[in-house]
């Protein structure tokens, strides 16, 4: 599932970094914390991966 946004982009590989334990997870706020608690690691990365050149800043936009 790619992102839609790269705000959403971001947020993953924030929740990622956290599930892998690069960072720690009291440091993650709003959506990164919410994709953290209820995301697998598989489904982050494949966000995460997420080209984001052609993504616009955040969603609606």
């Amino acid at each position: 599932m790619p992102a839609k946004s790269k705000a959403q982009q971001k947020a993953a590989g924030a929740a990622l970094s956290a599930k892998r334990a690069e960072t720690n997870v009291s440091d993650l706020v709003g959506a990164a914390r919410e994709m953290y608690e209820t995301m697998t690691e598989q489904e982050l990365a494949e966000i995460a991966a997420t080209d984001h050149d052609d993504l616009p800043d955040k969603a609606g936009d």
